[in-house]
């Protein structure tokens, strides 16, 4: 039977974690969901699987970036379903259930953050907390009509944050607002020095690997944004191209994710979904050349995409390039969206950038988002410049 306080399935089963804000603050009055791979002490994070949950004790510190939020005033009123150790982009969990997406109930909400995403959609807290290895943030923001931002590489303390893809992995956050957004990021994030961004930067080669009802949707918002900001210079990042770019996260983090589960994979052959057991049986046997490969295109593209940011320019395309799948979509189609996906999310991943989604359009009923991607360090500037064009696009 659904609970009626849940009706979306956002929250973990069986009690609720809470955790109380100080009386007085940036965030005072304010309620998050906390995707259940962030510590809270006393209690075990699950890491979407109840193998993990077993063999791992409670906590003893809450992690520092939560208690930044509950210190701000901001009240902590559960822990989240995430995807089974924070591995996919749907947002399936065989052991916990997918939450329901309350912009499109009959497409997935998106992962690996799904009931951070589905529950601040539904209302059921003000902001929500999650992590972005490969878009995990910035895909359940894009399916289910909401504000995300996956920051900085390193910006927030991700001490306590359980680990995927360490090098990938950041602290991101959810609004419905893009001033609440804004808000969280001035708790979360260091200074930025002073500074405005522009020109917009078209990416060509993410544009034209969107379904063409997502660009088409997307280019009013863009052209809106071009009357207000300047015409949009088209570029292209991945010279190598986005199918290369996805062969390239994959196989850096299949590599981060062996060093950092594989361990704890082999002594307590834990039971995992056929997807997430295929990652780790597959990983141990990836040639070493694959591995060096990637390492060397993901340091080139990086730097790259780091020299075009570097006077403050700002890139525009869509977040996905897709809307949500159906939720009874099959592996095949998963994986086809995976690929489509991931090649423009690792442009984030590969440089260290901080990107913001932006809640722009629907196609077919289903939200897609409108991603602004700026230089790193710069996030307090792409939040605020995010704030500019929500009022420029009408938004909230």
């Amino acid at each position: 039977m659904a609970d009626p306080l849940d009706p979306v399935g956002a929250f973990m089963p069986g009690p609720r974690i809470t955790l109380p804000g100080a009386g007085s603050g940036p965030l005072a009055g304010l309620s998050f969901g906390l995707k259940d791979l962030f510590d809270v002490a006393g209690h075990v994070s699950t890491f979407g699987n109840p193998d993990w949950a077993r063999t791992h004790p409670p906590a003893a510190i809450t992690a520092p970036c939560v208690r930044m939020l509950t210190e701000a005033g901001a009240t902590m009123v559960g822990k989240t379903v995430t995807v089974e150790l924070a591995a996919g982009l749907t947002g399936e969990n065989l052991w916990y259930g997918m939450p329901i997406n309350p912009a499109a109930p009959d497409r997935v909400p998106g992962g690996s953050s799904s009931g951070s995403a589905a529950g601040l959609a539904a209302g059921l807290f003000d902001f929500a907390l999650g992590s972005d290895t490969a878009g995990s943030v910035r895909i359940p923001a894009s399916y289910c009509g909401l504000y995300g931002i996956r920051p900085t590489w390193g910006a927030v303390n991700s001490c306590g944050v359980l680990p995927l893809g360490p090098s990938f992995d950041t602290v991101g956050w959810f609004a419905r607002e893009a001033s609440l957004l804004r808000r969280v990021g001035d708790v979360l994030l260091p200074p930025d020095p002073p500074r405005s961004l522009g020109p917009l930067l078209k990416v060509e080669e993410a544009w034209m690997n969107a379904d063409p009802a997502v660009a088409a949707a997307l280019i009013p918002p863009l052209e809106r944004l071009e009357a207000a900001f300047g015409r949009a210079l088209q570029v292209e990042v991945a010279i190598e191209g986005l199918s290369a770019f996805f062969d390239a996260f994959r196989a850096c983090n299949n590599e981060e994710n062996l060093a950092a589960l594989g361990a704890w994979v082999a002594s307590v052959k834990p039971k995992l979904s056929p997807a997430v057991q295929a990652r780790f049986d597959q990983a141990p046997h990836q040639p070493a050349a694959k591995t060096a490969w990637a390492r060397h295109l993901r340091a080139t593209a990086g730097a790259r995409i780091r020299s075009l940011l570097g006077g403050g320019a700002v890139l525009v395309f869509p977040t996905s390039p897709l809307i949500a799948p159906k939720r009874d979509v099959g592996p095949e189609e998963v994986q086809h969206v995976r690929e489509r996906t991931i090649g423009v999310t690792s442009i984030s991943g590969f440089s260290g950038a901080p990107e913001v989604t932006l809640p722009a359009a629907r196609v077919d009923g289903a939200p897609v988002g409108l991603s602004l991607l700026s230089a790193p360090g710069t996030d307090r500037a792409l939040l605020a410049l995010a704030e500019r064009a929500a009022e420029v696009l009408g938004l909230p």
